[in-house]
This record gives structure tokens, sequence and C-alpha cells, in this order.
């Protein structure tokens, strides 16, 4: 196997163009285009039919192709498989996912799952008729309530404040 590329000096520019990338990277333009082809997200138009240019994230992922094929070995159809894994969002740990859902929204979630897995159990027939029982879900606090029927008004267009209420019966009279 070869050995491992230099890393490439990008100037601190915000775009590029293909050239430029070219000399950076050294590739031939023509190698340079077929990759675009390959990988459409590569380089962006500033205008219909104008020239195609690249934002320093393109130089680096044009970098990281030329070493995947070169270095690794890999296929263009592997390459694009491993820069589509490599940029899958990592799941962020269950402390983020605490703090993004609110308090108490793992005892919520498992009782849901609890929920589900008794009626799972009644129609499949393995329920045993002392566990399977229906519960109303607890009151929310008004100021819950008034946010989510605001919310569901918004999302039919309608006025969510009395001030915008009386503008509304104004343009309506």
């Amino acid at each position: 196997m070869a050995a491992k590329s230099a890393p490439i000096a990008i100037p601190k520019r915000s775009l590029f163009k293909g050239v430029e990338v070219c000399e950076l990277v050294k590739v031939q333009p023509y190698v340079l285009r077929s990759w675009e082809a390959e990988f459409p997200k590569l380089g962006i138009t500033k205008s219909p039919g104008g020239p195609r240019v690249y934002r320093r994230a393109d130089v680096e992922q044009v970098a990281r192709i030329k070493h995947l094929l070169l270095v690794e070995g890999l296929t263009l159809a592997g390459a694009r498989r491993r820069l589509e894994e490599e940029s899958t969002p990592v799941a962020p740990n269950s402390a983020v996912i605490d703090e993004l859902i609110g308090e108490n929204a793992r005892e919520r979630l498992t009782e849901v799952k609890r929920g589900l897995q008794s009626l799972l159990d009644l129609l499949s027939g393995r329920h045993s008729g002392s566990e399977f029982r229906l519960e109303p879900l607890p009151a929310r606090p008004a100021a819950s309530r008034a946010a989510t029927v605001n919310r569901a008004k918004a999302a039919r267009g309608k006025p969510t404040s009395a001030r915008h209420a009386a503008a509304s019966r104004r343009k309506r009279a």
C-alpha cells in the first residue's frame, strides 16, 4: 500500500476556483470534474451556467477523496460510502437527550413503553386480566395547555392573542 499523503496547506479563504483546487490537491481538472459527477455536493455555482467554485470544506473533501482512492485503494463507490459513514451524525449521549426532552422524560418514556408492551401482550393473547389497565393521563398545568392551544391556533392561521383577535375582527367588519 502507498505511504500516507502529506497534508495540504489550504489558504485561509472562503472560496476557491477549480484551477486552484486542482493545484492544491494536485489532481488534473478532468479528474476533479469526474469527482463532481460522483459527489454532487462537491462545489457550488454562483449563477446558473457559471463556473463552479469550491468552499474550504469542499477542498478538504477533495483531498479526502484523493486519499481514499489513491492511498486506501477504494473505488469511487467505496469512497462515497466511506464519506457518507463519516458524515453520519453520532448519537448524543443520554445526558444530552435528557436535557433536550426535559425532566422526567425517561420515566415518561418507560411508562409509554410499558403501556405499549401491555397492548402488545393483550393483542397477542398473552394477557393476564390483572396486569392490563387503562388510566387517564395526568392533567397538564394550565400554562402548558394554553401554549399548546396557541400553537394549534397558529398552525391553523388563527390569532393567538386578544390583540390579534381584535385586529382580525376589525378586518372582517
